[in-house]
């Protein structure tokens, strides 16, 4: 490749996805050590006046974005501001930039697959910071990608995965919406996603703009828990028999998590051609990362 590539958040589940899958390919990044206090604005600046990379992936806050289950608004708060003066120090120094997003800029009321020219109307705190992203990120710079993906999987413990295997392995009962959808999308596919984008813009393809990826076949929270539990039996016997059905309205997230979440891929598929792939597919090496790091 001959850009020079930069990956803010090497260390998260996402950028090591990313580093394992470019190094296969010969593909490297130059992954520099968050500061201490984590970037903000000013260390950013630093950054990027000394290294001038030619492309940017920017996953410093992808813990938060992803997989957390609560962030404060003033955390959210600095993350923007910091975002807000990465875009421009991309369009000062003509630096490409990779912004991830996700189905979390919609509010799930539509039945059927979000497409890109869909309105963002975000529903809680999460989804409204992430959308604030989005829109900072196209007002101040032409160059970029931004990439909403799904239901983000990683094998952290504290994730998403995580914390729902935890709970099987703790509760008695598990309770998992049965009318909520959307797209799985195991972190080794986002990270593939991600790599393609990034070839394209390599061969100078000026194909900027706003595109949705998730795993094929969309599915509900509740078949994507009971795939994960058939999957984790192979490594974990004291599991929970099952999971019983709940209805959206009624789970604890109802106020922040969409209820239709599905993602319409066909814009990335043909502008980079990128095909989503079939995200049980991803499960056994999920798990196994998982387990063999709990």
């Amino acid at each position: 490749m001959r850009m020079r590539l930069m990956l803010l958040g090497g260390g998260s589940a996402l950028g090591q996805a990313l580093i394992r899958l470019g190094a296969e390919e010969d593909i490297n990044f130059l992954a520099p050590r968050p500061p201490d206090s984590g970037w903000d604005a000013a260390n950013l600046t630093q950054l990027l006046d000394d290294t001038r990379p030619d492309a940017l992936i920017n996953l410093a806050y992808y813990f938060d974005w992803f997989q957390a289950e609560t962030v404060s608004e003033a955390r959210f708060a600095s993350q923007e501001r910091a975002v807000e003066r990465l875009a421009e120090l991309c369009k000062h120094h003509e630096i490409r930039l990779i912004q991830p997003s996700s189905y979390r800029v919609f509010d799930g009321a539509r039945a059927t697959a979000y497409s890109e020219k869909e309105e963002p109307v975000p529903l809680g705190l999460h989804g409204q910071a992430l959308w604030r992203l989005e829109q900072s990120v196209r007002a101040v710079c032409s160059r970029h990608v931004l990439l909403r993906f799904g239901w983000l999987l990683d094998s952290s413990p504290e994730g998403l995965m995580g914390r729902f295997l935890a709970r099987a392995g703790r509760d008695d009962t598990l309770y998992l919406a049965d009318d909520r959808r959307g797209n799985p999308t195991p972190v080794d596919d986002a990270a593939r996603v991600i790599l393609a984008v990034l070839k394209q813009l390599d061969c100078q393809a000026p194909l900027w703009g706003t595109y949705h990826y998730g795993g094929h076949e969309a599915t509900t929270s509740l078949a994507l828990g009971q795939a994960l539990l058939s999957e984790a039996r192979s490594f974990r016997s004291n599991l929970v028999d099952d999971i019983a059905a709940q209805a959206h309205a009624a789970r604890p997230d109802a106020a922040e998590e969409p209820q239709h979440a599905v993602l319409a891929c066909k814009k990335i598929l043909h502008t980079y051609g990128i095909k989503p792939r079939a995200w049980r597919a991803g499960l056994p090496s999920l798990l196994d990362q998982y387990y063999r790091h709990v």
